[in-house]
């Protein structure tokens, strides 16, 4: 999918996270009973959608309840290890650090506001504004996993959601949870980095509505002395 200045520094700042958290590629692991359906696919997501700003995490929310949670798993652990109760363990900067990239790594993930899926009986492209495209494919049925730049990649249906599994490296599993609404008018994506180094995985949901793009009123065509010629008339190459 081709991309502009800005999703190629989106794509570096991407990177970036990986090394973070990153070492080498694994293969993507995901319960057996998900890779395959029996007829048509279970849902359909075909269409354009617009993020929904009104709903969905707000990733500093979920950052303090994390902290939270890991700041209440610091204190039981001292209180059952015989410290004095009066001593304050907190979060360690190690912890603090893991946790932070794991966050920021969702909230990259998560940005493109304008998500394009084509779905046919074979496969589902989620195409993403200025970021790389998602690719699920299936043959008689049956999930077929995907390389790319960023990993391996394997979809399947858990009911009527479609699963993506991309494991990037060094343990680090990217889950996208696609569920559609009956109207076929809102569609919800919870996304969660999960990392085999640290304990907690974070999670972001985000929401989406249908909308119709609008239609170019440009024809355009490819010349051999003008290069690209556009018109909102016909064109004579």
């Amino acid at each position: 999918m081709p991309r502009n200045a800005n999703s190629m520094s989106r794509s570096g700042l991407t990177a970036a996270l990986l090394l973070l958290l990153a070492g080498c590629a694994q293969q993507p692991t995901i319960d057996s009973e998900t890779l395959s359906y029996e007829g048509a696919m279970p849902a359909n997501f075909d269409g354009s959608w617009e993020r929904d700003y009104s709903r969905g995490s707000d990733v500093q929310y979920e950052l303090r309840r994390l902290y939270n949670q890991m700041y209440r798993a610091a204190q039981q652990r001292a209180a059952t290890g015989g410290y004095p109760g009066n001593v304050d363990v907190g979060i360690s900067a190690k912890d603090a650090s893991s946790i932070q990239a794991l966050a920021q790594l969702a909230d990259e993930i998560t940005r493109p506001d304008v998500l394009t899926i084509s779905q046919n009986e074979y496969e589902i492209t989620v195409e993403r504004k200025d970021d790389f495209a998602m690719l699920c494919e299936f043959f008689g049925g049956v999930s077929k996993g995907t390389e790319s730049v960023y990993g391996s990649e394997v979809c399947g249906w858990d009911g009527d959601q479609l699963v993506s599994y991309l494991t990037l490296p060094d343990g680090l599993t990217v889950i996208h949870r696609f569920t559609i609404s009956d109207d076929r008018n809102y569609l919800r994506v919870v996304t969660t980095v999960a990392s085999t180094a640290y304990r907690l995985p974070f999670t972001l949901s985000r929401f989406y509505s249908k909308f119709e793009p609008a239609s170019s009123d440009f024809n355009c065509v490819e010349t051999l002395s003008m290069k690209r010629v556009c018109s909102t008339g016909e064109i004579n190459p």
